[in-house]
């Protein structure tokens, strides 16, 4: 990523969740856990998906793919927040927080794509399930979340070259624990109207795109469980779509009010994106594995072959 010649700052000084040295220990065992978490979280999820036969369907795929992707996530930003909680010297290149918003651009816009990918599959699954396995053929369901991929590139690679452009002369402190596109703006001392506007007419419309998908597609599921008859059956449709539900909203409500809300370094900006940055890649393997008894029951075949080798 060529930042130009005549670039003055070559790196910047990230502020951080805290400046009280005693507070900086106590979120760096916080968030040394929560990565931890995280990790073996979605790692097991993977694992558990590849390994067991049973599991070997669209939506499992899709949740293989959500797994990968929160683990890329919440790696792009969590050990550089951890060594910053442990230095002194508290700064990134310039070079390494342009790579950090390139790979939190890629993670979560495909993430994005992927959950309205998902909310279509309970749709079919839920509104036409005899139609389920011919509309959700292999073919389709591998091409879903590969053009969700191609999409979350796409829309990076119109954002970040962009940024790498700008200049940064004067203020080079940025008021967070990681590089995001916001941030950079209020510290480049050339014009970033034409970046303004790019990642708004970018954003907006895989924003709305994703978030409208996914509201008609529950919309559809909701009038469908009610009419349902049978209240086991009502539950049990419910409960295929409420994890989901729960991580779309978590995910969307915190990344529209910390990228649609003027930047302004307040704390409740670090909030929004500790939620969806840090602590939500986390929830997602607990939510769907806990909530799922699909997963539960695999989890333990998979664990009683391993047991059984040893």
């Amino acid at each position: 990523m060529a930042l130009g010649n005549h670039s003055t700052i070559m790196e910047f000084i990230l502020l951080g969740l805290s400046s009280d040295p005693h507070v900086q220990a106590l979120l760096f065992v916080l968030f040394l856990l929560v990565y931890l978490l995280t990790l073996t979280g979605n790692m097991t999820m993977m694992l558990v998906i590849r390994a067991d036969s049973h599991l070997h369907t669209p939506m499992y795929y899709f949740l293989s793919h959500l797994s990968f992707l929160d683990l890329c996530f919440s790696s792009v930003t969590v050990p550089k927040m951890l060594e910053n909680l442990l230095s002194k010297r508290k700064t990134i290149s310039v070079e390494s927080c342009l790579a950090q918003v390139f790979f939190v651009f890629i993670t979560a816009g495909t993430e994005a794509y992927l959950l309205s990918v998902m909310a279509y599959d309970r749709y079919v699954a839920i509104c036409q399930p005899l139609l389920y396995d011919q509309v959700m053929s292999k073919q389709r369901y591998v091409l879903l979340v590969w053009g969700s991929w191609s999409l979350g590139i796409l829309n990076t690679l119109i954002n970040v070259p962009l940024a790498t452009k700008m200049d940064f002369c004067d203020t080079h402190i940025i008021p967070h624990y990681s590089c995001e596109l916001p941030s950079l703006f209020l510290l480049s001392c050339s014009d970033v109207s034409t970046n303004l506007i790019v990642m708004f007419c970018s954003l907006i419309p895989h924003g709305l795109v994703t978030s409208l998908s996914i509201f008609f597609s529950y919309a559809c599921i909701v009038s469908t469980i009610l009419s349902i008859t049978s209240t086991s059956g009502r539950s049990k449709a419910f409960s295929t779509c409420s994890s989901h539900l729960t991580t779309v909203i978590l995910f969307y409500g915190s990344g529209f009010l910390r990228y649609f809300t003027p930047t302004s370094g307040s704390s409740l900006e670090l909030v929004f994106s500790v939620l969806y940055s840090v602590v939500i890649p986390m929830l997602n393997p607990l939510i769907y594995s806990l909530r799922n008894k699909e997963v539960k029951a695999a989890l333990q075949r998979t664990l009683g072959k391993h047991l059984q080798c040893f």
